[in-house]
């Protein structure tokens, strides 16, 4: 990705030549855009593969060489490509076809339309903070949250918390989230966390449901590292933005860190565009 900076925003400066477009399958009309952006090619000089967004390890694939990828669906969509890009600086732009689309820049009805200007490089780089989760030897990014929690049986769990590998505390109750500030209006937001600037490089630690344990969500920095060790007789699971779920048991450790590779997001709207939505999207959230 080659991009500039200008008026504190980074915008792009080069064509997009090879595009991916990654679909909610479930979704008919996200395989029908999806065919009609490919389409696009003849327009842009770009060439065009499709791929499921549910086919995470396929659509790694695809990403080598990679411009641009356009994901069309919600923001389950987008979490998706955003595990699949990384740890590349391949950009996204979001269609949304869901109900919320707090990270989507497009609505359907404009997607063919804007579409094209984007591939041409118009439009700015809004840059988005990545968890890194490891278990057990294994890696996982995030754009939302990491969250260690109880599984299926309704009992407490025990999660000891150290940051930068000082003791913080021994959360009691139905587990933690770690959130990015993109992640703040998600599940952190519905366990009484604050809602964050997207933008905002600092990370939410938020504990879930807590009994007779510190309750409070604390802010913390952008260089941190968390260490999070389950204590529990029952299940209990490490769940990355909701959508990869691995079993824990008692004594297994889970180190969450920013990543150094963050992801990306191609905007035309301005920044304060969130809050010019934020109480109507939550109103949506609410029923309201």
């Amino acid at each position: 990705m080659t991009a500039h900076i200008g008026n504190d925003r980074l915008w792009l400066e080069q064509l997009l030549k090879r595009v991916g477009i990654l679909y909610h399958p479930k979704i008919a009309r996200a395989g029908e855009l999806a065919d009609e952006l490919s389409n696009l090619a003849c327009l842009s000089d770009a060439s065009f593969w499709l791929c499921s967004a549910w086919d995470e390890e396929e659509a790694k694939k695809g990403i080598e060489g990679t411009d641009v990828v356009i994901t069309i669906g919600g923001d389950g969509t987008i979490l998706r490509a955003a595990r699949a890009i990384a740890p590349r600086p391949v950009p996204i732009l979001g269609i949304n076809l869901g109900r919320f689309g707090f990270m989507s820049e497009l609505g359907p009805e404009e997607a063919l339309e804007r579409a094209p200007g984007f591939l041409a490089g118009e439009g700015w780089v809004d840059e988005r903070t990545l968890l890194q989760a490891e278990l057990a030897g294994s890696s996982y990014y995030a754009l939302n949250d990491v969250i260690v929690g109880r599984g299926g049986v309704s009992r407490v769990i025990y999660v000891d918390a150290s940051i930068d590998g000082e003791h913080l505390t021994t959360y009691r109750g139905d587990g933690v989230i770690v959130a990015t500030a993109t992640g703040s209006t998600g599940y952190s937001l519905a366990a009484g966390g604050p809602i964050m600037d997207p933008r905002s490089s600092e990370i939410l630690l938020t504990p879930i449901s807590p009994h007779l344990s510190l309750s409070h969500s604390l802010v913390l920095p952008s260089n941190v590292e968390i260490e999070l060790v389950v204590r529990t007789d029952h299940q209990a699971i490490l769940s990355i933005d909701g959508q990869i779920n691995l079993n824990l048991v008692s004594g297994d450790k889970v180190m969450v860190r920013p990543s150094p590779h963050p992801a990306f997001f191609l905007r035309a709207r301005t920044p304060a565009y969130f809050y010019a939505t934020l109480t109507r999207r939550l109103n949506q959230t609410l029923g309201g």
